[in-house]
């Protein structure tokens, strides 16, 4: 398969950043809403990306999707044009994953399913340098496990990025069993490079982050399903009773609905609590096809540029 170059149609914009850690690629495979927040905040601190996805017309999507997510920071006026060409000039997209093989960092962000990220990270392993660093943006699986389907399991690292990645300046850093010190010490420098405060979490199904937000958001959704409040009232008290910059279901739009239920049914598997059992009215939402901002309604509803419409 061929490597589509989008810098063609953004002008000679070649805004490339070397540092001395030698990074001066890294690849990010799948462009979802997580996907693209990573590339951007790659792109945007001077490093090149290699974007991959599984098929020419996903990527073209998902393309679209990032470059329609800049034009709306544009509206917003926190971002400049010229600042949006230079970002998407860093961006190369391809469909062959053997596109990856000499890339010194390769960043996973499929879809929050364990066999599927296992075959990915196998496949990865026989293509890739042996020098090369593999990272998960898992926020619920076993790190560990992942890396068995490796033959470099020290070269193995979790690193959840928090939606929207661009903004959110924390990323946990997360040690698989076997993963070296100096894999972690690399990883946290790229954090750092990245803008980001990393902090280091042991291995365990939600880590810090998730594992403490999916209770409130899951209760939430039981509070509005019950009938106890409106999702207006509900999101009002967070934001005003304990200084929320956002309301549990407007957080939960912003994330995806169905990243949220696959991240509720990953620690419900995990630890079997009944606080991570995903609420009914989340699973027939998912179902309807009401993912929250990115499908323009979810608990709340939304226009073209991702803006929350007054009811």
């Amino acid at each position: 398969m061929t490597t589509t170059q989008f810098s063609d149609i953004l002008g000679d914009i070649q805004l490339s950043k070397k540092d001395a850690d030698g990074i001066h690629t890294i690849a990010v495979i799948g462009l979802g809403v997580m996907g693209q927040g990573i590339a951007q905040t790659i792109s945007t601190a001077g490093i090149e990306v290699l974007a991959v996805e599984k098929s020419e017309k996903r990527m073209h999507q998902m393309m679209k999707s990032l470059d329609e997510s800049l034009d709306n920071e544009i509206h917003r006026w926190t971002m400049t044009k010229s600042e949006k060409r230079a970002i998407l000039a860093r961006i190369k997209g391809t469909t062959d994953l053997h596109a990856v093989a000499s890339i010194p960092v390769v960043i996973e962000a499929v879809d929050e399913n364990f066999e599927l990220k296992k075959k990915l990270f196998h496949e990865l392993d026989g293509i890739c340098d042996a020098n090369t660093i593999l990272i998960s943006n898992t926020s619920t699986l076993n790190l560990s496990k992942l890396a068995a389907s490796t033959k470099r399991a020290d070269k193995v690292i979790g690193m959840h990025f928090l939606n929207p990645v661009p903004k959110v300046p924390l990323v946990e850093l997360v040690r698989g069993m076997k993963t070296t010190d100096e894999t972690f010490a690399a990883v946290k420098k790229l954090a750092q490079r990245l803008g980001k405060t990393p902090i280091e979490v042991f291995e365990y199904p939600g880590f810090v982050t998730t594992r403490i937000i999916i209770p409130l958001l899951n209760e939430a959704m039981y509070i509005l399903m019950e009938g106890v409040a409106t999702a207006e009232s509900i999101d009002t008290a967070m934001r005003l009773g304990y200084e929320f910059r956002y309301g549990p279901l407007e957080l939960a739009d912003m994330m995806g609905l169905d990243e949220v239920l696959a991240w509720m049914d990953s620690l419900f598997h995990e630890l079997g609590e009944a606080k991570y059992r995903p609420c009914p009215l989340l699973r027939q939402m998912v179902r309807k096809g009401k993912l929250g901002r990115k499908t323009g309604e979810g608990f709340f509803r939304y226009d073209d540029h991702g803006k929350r419409i007054a009811v």
